[in-house]
């Protein structure tokens, strides 16, 4: 057993592999106290509940339509393989926060192979609440001070991150004058921003810093926007939305890049791929394409190694 090896632990929110862990996911999501900020957990439980019975077979046709499951599962588990055949002295570990694998089965794993020290890296690239928080303080409550916890900042910034980015934005056009470029993010609920959640300035920050590499790059968009998807409820979100900045583009020819997330999952294959797709084809779009998350690839694993040394 080698006593100095550290541990490596990547946070994501998870998805479900099938339609028992559809209904896990909705669960332990709506659960959340930085997802659903009502005061009393009872309240926040009948809210989860009413969300399951409302939305889980709807939201099921979704995952059927990309296989019957979320890629987020095999796309992580490849990147923790790859990891481990790149470093010596770090194994490498992933949690999710609403499907399995779960904070205490590693903590358990990290136990008995007498880790003590554990870099947390959170996959979201911008800090939020509702992910990099919610991610970081589900493992903490969990590991109970056991471990020499270092936790890994957004990192929207780093050079060789937005250097891949730039790079897949750029190898997906041939012509990017004639493509209106949308950086779609996530949304939020706007009065989580409002309560402090640093996220949609990061995200602007993360536009601008890229925007800024693809003209030193001397590439040129049409347009270069930010928009916000997958919207849920009545009440005010972020905006635009994708919807709204697409209808604005009728007869254009559309490139999208999710800037919010790291590896691609129901958001990234369903929404983006399928159902914004049809959107487009309606409201008139011409071309309409997505760009692949950075996922397991080699620049991102060298991404990983400048986060943690």
């Amino acid at each position: 057993m080698n006593k100095n090896k550290k541990a490596l632990v990547l946070l994501n929110m998870g998805g479900p592999r099938d339609k028992d862990e559809l209904e896990m996911f909705l669960r332990n999501m709506f659960n959340d106290k930085n997802i659903i900020t009502v005061k009393s957990d009872i309240l926040r439980s009948f809210i989860a509940s009413m969300i399951v019975l409302t939305r889980k077979n709807s939201a099921w046709l979704n995952y059927e339509a990309i296989g019957g499951s979320s890629p987020i599962n095999k796309l992580t588990e490849d990147l923790v393989a790859k990891l481990n055949r790149t470093f010596d002295d770090f194994e490498v570990f992933q949690v999710m926060r609403y499907t399995p694998p779960f904070a205490p089965k590693c903590v358990q794993q990290l136990k008995q192979k007498d880790i003590k020290d554990v870099i947390l890296l959170p996959l979201y690239p911008q800090y939020s609440t509702t992910t990099t928080k919610s991610s970081v303080e589900d493992f903490l409550d969990v590991s109970k001070d056991e471990f020499n916890i270092k936790i890994i900042d957004p990192f929207y910034k780093n050079e060789k991150f937005n250097n891949k980015i730039a790079s897949d934005i750029i190898n997906s056009v041939t012509d990017a004058k004639s493509y209106n470029l949308i950086f779609s993010a996530h949304g939020l609920p706007q009065k989580i921003v409002d309560a402090g959640d640093p996220y949609e300035k990061q995200i602007n920050e993360h536009v601008e810093i890229l925007s800024k590499i693809l003209e030193s790059k001397g590439i040129e968009f049409e347009s270069i926007s930010l928009a916000y998807q997958s919207k849920v409820g009545p009440m005010k979100w972020l905006t635009p939305s994708l919807e709204d900045r697409l209808s604005e583009l009728k007869d254009k020819n559309v490139l999208i890049y999710p800037i919010a997330f790291i590896v691609d999952n129901s958001e990234t294959i369903f929404e983006l791929h399928i159902e914004y797709e049809e959107i487009a084809k309606k409201l008139g779009i011409k071309d309409y394409k997505v760009v692949s998350c950075v996922n397991d690839s080699d620049e991102f694993i060298e991404v990983i190694k400048d986060l943690i040394s």
